[in-house]
């Protein structure tokens, strides 16, 4: 068993960290915690009771944070066509192309935070599987990086819009902004965010679909929540 910090101890004696806490509790005391000399990402765990080895429990989508995530998000985008690679960097995309970003990022390049494809493009995209899989970053139809209309994707990654998916053991990490946002906006993304996974619950989890959640800063402790 790891020994815990002293700077861990005081701060658990202080806010009673073994107790479940509202949100909007939950989110001043991480704000408060926040003492490193960077802005620090604050970041919600969700566990899950699902058995991600089965198909028809597979929890992944998108969803648009009401607040945003604090962080300037670098998208890329695979296009089948002049016109589209246009319209997605007049949107904001960082790189966008054909066969020839495919290979770029087959030899290397990984600068980036969202991948999104058109679906003509899966074809060619598909060769990176082993490559992005691993990341979470592959393009899907569900997390909503697969269209044909990449203008408004980009739009949405650029301003917000943060890919979910659980873990081989039912977990769900997400941003849901930094420790400068004001703890009423923390509040507002990690309820949003939380409710959508819940409204999405797959039909065919039975019993408590939430294990537990807890919120964090990038150096602060963990905060358990009471969902």
């Amino acid at each position: 068993m790891s020994k815990r910090s002293k700077r861990y101890r005081e701060l658990a004696e202080k806010y009673d960290l073994d107790s479940p806490k509202p949100v909007a509790e939950a989110a001043k005391i991480v704000k408060e915690a926040a003492t490193a000399k960077f802005d620090e990402s604050v970041d919600l765990a969700i566990r899950l009771n699902i058995d991600s080895r089965k198909a028809d429990q597979l929890v992944r989508g998108s969803f648009s944070l009401p607040n945003g995530t604090g962080r300037d998000v670098r998208v890329i985008v695979f296009v089948d066509d002049a016109d589209r690679e246009k319209a997605a960097l007049a949107a904001g995309a960082d790189k966008a192309g054909g066969e020839d970003l495919v290979k770029e990022v087959q030899d290397g390049f990984m600068d980036f935070d969202v991948a999104i494809a058109t679906p003509k493009m899966m074809r060619l995209v598909g060769r990176l599987g082993r490559v992005l899989g691993p990341r979470g970053l592959m393009p899907a139809p569900k997390a909503g990086t697969v269209t044909d209309d990449v203008e408004n994707a980009v739009t949405e990654f650029k301003a917000g819009k943060i890919e979910f998916r659980a873990d081989a053991a039912g977990n769900v990490h997400v941003r849901v902004g930094t420790a400068s946002f004001e703890a009423d906006k923390l509040a507002e993304n990690v309820k949003a965010i939380t409710k959508h996974i819940i409204d999405n619950r797959p039909a065919a989890v039975k019993g408590d679909f939430v294990a537990g959640a807890s919120l964090s800063s990038t150096m602060g402790p963990g905060v358990r929540l009471a969902i």
